[in-house]
C-alpha cells in the first residue's frame, strides 16, 4: 500500500513541476517579445500633413481701391457665394460693402455742387465788372475826343489858355492807356480765376465719373469660368464674408485650374534641412484612402515662418501631384510622405529593440542571450538601418528581458567606432546650427537696413 503511495505523490510532483514550468515559460514568453532582424531595402521617409491646391489659379479682385479718389482703408467683404461654387464668366460673386464708399461720393458730390456755385458767382462778377470797366474806358475816349475838339477851336485863345487846354489832353490820354491796362489785367485776371474754378470743377467730376466706375466693381463678378475657392490669408484663415480687403491686397477669391494639382505642407525646422527640391513623395488623400498619388517637390522656403496656434518655426514646401484627377478638389488633406533617402540590401530593426546605455546602442539578443553592442545607421519612424552588429535572421528582443543583469556584454569592439561616429554628428549639428544663425542675423541686418531705408525716404518727404 505504501509502495502505491509513493507513487501517487511522485506522479503528483511531476504533474505539478511541469504545469509550473509551463505556465511560468509561458509567462515569460508573454513579456519577452522578439522579432526578426530583417534584411532589404530602406527608406527614410518625413511624413507631413498638406492642402491640396491648385499650382495656377485666376483671382477674383475686388474693386480698385488703389486710386486718389477714394480714402485709404479697409473694405469689408458684405457677401459672398459658397465655397466650391461652379460659375461662368460674369457670375455674381462677391458683395463689397459701400457705406464708406458712398460717404466719400456724398461729399464729393456736395463739392461738385459747390464749385458749379462759385463758378456761376466768378462768372456772375467777371461780367459785372468787366462790363463796368469798358463803359468806364468808354466815357475816357469820350472825354479825350472833346478835349482833342476843344484844342483846335483854341487857336485864337491866349498861350496860357491852349497850353492848359494841351495839359488836360495829356492827362486825358494817359488816363485812357491807364484804363486799357487795367481791363487787361483785370480781364486776365478773371479769365485766370474762371479757369481755376472750371479745372477744379472739372476734376471734381473726373473723380465723380471715377467714383462711379469703381463703386460698379463692388459688385464683384466671375472673370472666367471655374470654380471659386475662397482666397486664404496669411494667418491660414480663409477669406470670406465679413472679411476685410486692403487697396495693397483686394483679392475676394480664386478660379483655379484644376488640372495640375499641389500640396502645399510645413515641415517643421528640424526636418527641414533633410528636404530637398526634386525628392519623391507618396501622396494620401484624407477624403480617398484607398486611392494613392505620387509628386515631386518645387519649392521649398528659404526663411521660416510662425504659423498661428503654433511654437515653432516651420517651412513651407511645395509638392506637385503627378497624375490628373478630376475627383481631387482645392482645400482637401494630404498625407504626403516624403521620400528622404532609400537604402539598399542593409539589415534593420524596429526602433523598439534599439537600447541605450551610456550612450552605447545594444539589442537583446536571442543568439547565446547577449547584449550585443551595434552600430546604428539612419532611421525613419518607425525602424533603424543596423550597419554592424547583427545579421539578417536574428532575432532580438524589443521588451527588456526579467533577467536582463546576467546577460553578458558582446560586440564590444564597436564601441570606439560608435564614439567616434557621435563626435562627427555632434560637430555635424554644431555646424548646422552655426550656418542657421548666421543667416538669422544676416536677415535681420537686412530688416534693419529696409528699415533704415524707409525712414530716410520719409525724412526726405
Amino acid at each position: 500500500m505504501k509502495k502505491y503511495t509513493w507513487w501517487i505523490i511522485l506522479i503528483i510532483v511531476i504533474v505539478a513541476g511541469s504545469i509550473y514550468w509551463f505556465v511560468l515559460k509561458k509567462s515569460k514568453s508573454d513579456t519577452e517579445l522578439d522579432v526578426k532582424v530583417e534584411y532589404g531595402d530602406f527608406e527614410i521617409l518625413v511624413t507631413v500633413t498638406g492642402e491640396l491646391q491648385a499650382k495656377n489659379a485666376e483671382n477674383i479682385f475686388g474693386p480698385n481701391l488703389q486710386t486718389h479718389v477714394f480714402r485709404w482703408g479697409e473694405y469689408r467683404i458684405q457677401d459672398l457665394v459658397p465655397e466650391g461654387t461652379m460659375v461662368e464668366k460674369g457670375d455674381y460673386v462677391a458683395e463689397i460693402d459701400r457705406s464708406t464708399a458712398r460717404n466719400a461720393l456724398s461729399d464729393i458730390e456736395d463739392r461738385i455742387e459747390r464749385q458749379e456755385v462759385q463758378l456761376k458767382t466768378v462768372q456772375l462778377d467777371t461780367s459785372i465788372q468787366l462790363k463796368g470797366l469798358r463803359d468806364d474806358l468808354l466815357n475816357r475816349k469820350f472825354n479825350l475826343e472833346e478835349i482833342r475838339i476843344k484844342l483846335e477851336q483854341s487857336i485864337y485863345e491866349p498861350p496860357a489858355t491852349i497850353r492848359q487846354i494841351e495839359i488836360e489832353l495829356d492827362r486825358a490820354q494817359r488816363a485812357l492807356e491807364q484804363q486799357r491796362l487795367l481791363y487787361t489785367l483785370r480781364d486776365q485776371n478773371f479769365k485766370n480765376s474762371m479757369y481755376d474754378t472750371e479745372r477744379t470743377l472739372n476734376l471734381l467730376k473726373r473723380n465723380h465719373s471715377e467714383m462711379l466706375k469703381i463703386l460698379a466693381e463692388f459688385t464683384v463678378r466671375a472673370p472666367n469660368r471655374g470654380m471659386v475657392i475662397y482666397r486664404r490669408e496669411r494667418s491660414g484663415q480663409k477669406r470670406r464674408a465679413g472679411s476685410v480687403i486692403t487697396p495693397n491686397d483686394n483679392v475676394v477669391a480664386t478660379l483655379p485650374d484644376l488640372s495640375v494639382m499641389i500640396s502645399r505642407t510645413y515641415v517643421n525646422e528640424i526636418d527641414i534641412s533633410k528636404i530637398k527640391v526634386g525628392q519623391h513623395v507618396r501622396i494620401g488623400i484624407d477624403a480617398f484612402p484607398d486611392k494613392k498619388y505620387s509628386g515631386v517637390i518645387t519649392t521649398v522656403a528659404n526663411i521660416g515662418e510662425q504659423l498661428a496656434n503654433a511654437d515653432a518655426k516651420v517651412f513651407e514646401v511645395i509638392i506637385e501631384v503627378n497624375e490628373v484627377d478630376d475627383t481631387l478638389r482645392p482645400s482637401m488633406t494630404t498625407s504626403n510622405s516624403i521620400v528622404i533617402n532609400t537604402f539598399s540590401n542593409v539589415v534593420y530593426v524596429p526602433i523598439e529593440a534599439v537600447f541605450n546605455q551610456d550612450s552605447i546602442s545594444f539589442v537583446y539578443s536571442r543568439k547565446n542571450n547577449t547584449k550585443q553592442v551595434v552600430l546604428l545607421g539612419e532611421s525613419n519612424d518607425n525602424e533603424i538601418i543596423i550597419e554592424q552588429g547583427l545579421t539578417a535572421g536574428d532575432r532580438v528582443l524589443v521588451t527588456i528581458p526579467e533577467d536582463a543583469a546576467k546577460w553578458k556584454w558582446s560586440g564590444e569592439e564597436l564601441i570606439p567606432l560608435i564614439k567616434q561616429r557621435a563626435l562627427e554628428k555632434k560637430r555635424a549639428q554644431e555646424e548646422f546650427e552655426r550656418q542657421m544663425e548666421e543667416q538669422r542675423k544676416a536677415r535681420e541686418q537686412q530688416q534693419q537696413q529696409r528699415r533704415q531705408g524707409g525712414g530716410q525716404r520719409q525724412g526726405g518727404r
